[in-house]
């Protein structure tokens, strides 16, 4: 695995590595005498209905799910969670701060078009421009991608992106520091390509079906909102011949329950979740169906900082000591998460948080301190909090908001009210800041501790907790800039502590992911911490 090692590694040792065949990484693989079902079309549960199918408009992990099938970056993991290549072949770099990514000449879009170190230019200049409005567009800052930075402010023109073609097939990326992770920040969605001539074409409308052209094994068919996404095998991918789900559907279904009715009817292949209370029966039950794989994820609430009363810190960690998480994991998620004092989850490569001092206390510790710091703030029995806690519709995420609030009424007389609202208008209220407290998941872009912890620096975008801090960027920025990965770990450390500090959001639980998934379907990936089970690497076996 491609570490912060390779500050050290010479460059014919990175090019030895990345001699690997890629038809086995890149595509199903059926062992022989396998006899295959006839019908070979997956179904899959898709949790909400997808915002957008824009690479660099998508937020959330729903479409990211979708877009494993439609489109393709220069690099993925494979299911060790190991960093390959996939559009590009190889890549190299003597003091990884200038890359060179040599890509495949058989990769092609849906129309037939080559893809080329062209389109790549093209579409992360599109990232940068303030004009695309992307909410990932910090993420090419994070890279440190050359002028990405007086580029999201304006103050230099999205071609001076330091990003450059040299060729049809060899694409140069220059950086301001050393970043020895760079090519697992291109695993991530943002960074996929786009057709430029489809873009500007069809504008805004470029998604639709019809008009959609992406680069992956599969292309989009039809998209009834609220209803179903299909898409098709794409004939014209790289290893179209090796895909052998010919047809797959992405079914948006909010409600955990009803998804594994539909599972268990055989109407799905592969859930997006499974209700928390029926977890203990499936268990027992469906053992066969039910898997359970690592996920580099953090469950939170985040607060609104600038809000009144939390602007107060003393609320913020009265809050965050008063959630018992051992009581939210073994009753209510039940499946085997693990509760979370720190943002960035254990099995994230190279982390190294500290548990802070109120995690060691007793949880009767940790309220009698949450009730001294309310009071403290002017609030007690006469005087009690109220606030307004929003959350996404979910079965799982309403009982997770319910317990929590029954907990911090127990244990400090807080009055909460629950806001329940659907995806899209959900990401909207947390992007305009009108709520108080939030229920948020974040997920690793990239296998690396910055993943998680660059997100509450104050030039992220996503960062709508609208917390700021010059102590927490300068340390976010030492671990950009150091020189050996020691002291990145110590800077990230350092991090970990001020969060625990300021307590800008309270980490619940590390997730898990669980899933009912159809025995008689194969290839699905039972590792990959990143959640990347695109649908090219399945089958299904016959009866």
């Amino acid at each position: 695995m491609f570490t912060n090692r390779l500050n050290w590694v010479h460059r014919w040792v990175l090019l030895s590595l990345l001699a690997m065949p890629l038809s086995s990484l890149n595509a199903a693989t059926v062992p022989e005498g396998t006899k295959l079902a006839k019908e070979q079309h997956l179904v899959r549960g898709a949790g909400a209905e997808v915002a957008t199918l824009d690479p660099h408009k998508v937020e959330g992990s729903t479409a990211t799910m979708v877009l494993y099938d439609l489109m393709e970056g220069l690099t993925t993991e494979d299911d060790e969670g190991n960093l390959i290549p996939l559009i590009a072949e190889r890549w190299t770099t003597e003091d990884n701060k200038t890359f060179r990514f040599y890509l495949r000449k058989d990769a092609q879009w849906s129309n037939g078009d080559q893809v080329t170190a062209h389109d790549f230019v093209y579409s992360w200049r599109r990232l940068a421009d303030p004009n695309t409005a992307s909410p990932y567009a910090w993420y090419i800052e994070m890279t440190t991608m050359l002028n990405a930075a007086e580029i999201l402010k304006g103050k230099k023109s999205p071609d001076t992106l330091g990003v450059e073609a040299i060729d049809d097939f060899t694409l140069e990326v220059k950086l301001n520091e050393s970043l020895p992770y760079f090519p697992k920040m291109l695993v991530h969605t943002p960074v996929k390509p786009v057709h430029k001539a489809t873009v500007e074409k069809f504008g805004s409308k470029w998604t639709r079906p019809g008009n959609y052209v992406g680069n992956g094994a599969y292309k989009l068919k039809e998209w009834i909102v609220n209803e179903r996404i299909v898409l098709e095998k794409n004939p014209n991918y790289m290893d179209a011949d090796k895909t052998v789900i010919q047809t797959v559907t992405y079914l948006p279904i909010e409600n955990q329950v009803a998804e594994m009715n539909r599972f268990l009817s055989g109407e799905i292949d592969i859930t997006y979740e499974v209700p928390n209370e029926h977890f203990p029966r499936l268990a027992k039950e469906h053992s066969e169906a039910l898997t359970i794989t690592p996920f580099l994820c953090t469950y939170y609430y985040g607060i609104r900082v600038t809000n009144p009363p939390f602007d107060d810190v003393r609320v913020r960690k009265a809050l965050a000591y008063a959630l018992d998480r051992d009581i939210l994991t073994h009753y209510i998620t039940r499946k085997g998460e693990a509760p979370a004092y720190y943002f960035t989850p254990d099995k994230t490569a190279d982390m190294a948080a500290e548990l802070p001092e109120y995690a060691s206390w007793t949880q009767e510790q940790r309220n009698a301190e949450a009730r001294r710091l309310l009071k403290e703030a002017g609030y007690d029995e006469d005087n009690p909090l109220e606030f307004e806690l929003l959350y996404n519709t979910s079965e799982n995420h309403k009982k997770i908001a319910t317990a929590a609030r029954q907990l911090w009424k127990q244990a400090l007389g807080v009055r909460v009210s629950l806001i329940n609202e659907e995806w899209k208008t959900y990401l909207d209220t947390r992007r305009f800041g009108s709520y108080q407290v939030t229920r948020a998941g974040w997920c690793g872009d990239y296998n690396e501790p910055s993943t998680f912890l660059t997100l509450l620096m104050s030039n992220n975008s996503s960062n709508d907790n609208h917390y700021k801090s010059e102590e927490y960027d300068a340390v976010l920025n030492r671990a950009l800039q150091a020189r050996s990965s020691q002291d990145r770990l110590q800077a990230y450390k350092e991090a970990e502590a001020i969060l625990a500090e300021d307590m800008p959001i309270i980490p619940v639980y590390h997730y898990v992911k669980a899933r009912l998934v159809n025995p008689k379907l194969r290839g699905y990936s039972m590792n990959n911490a990143l959640d990347i089970v695109p649908s090219k690497l399945m089958y299904k076996v016959a009866e």
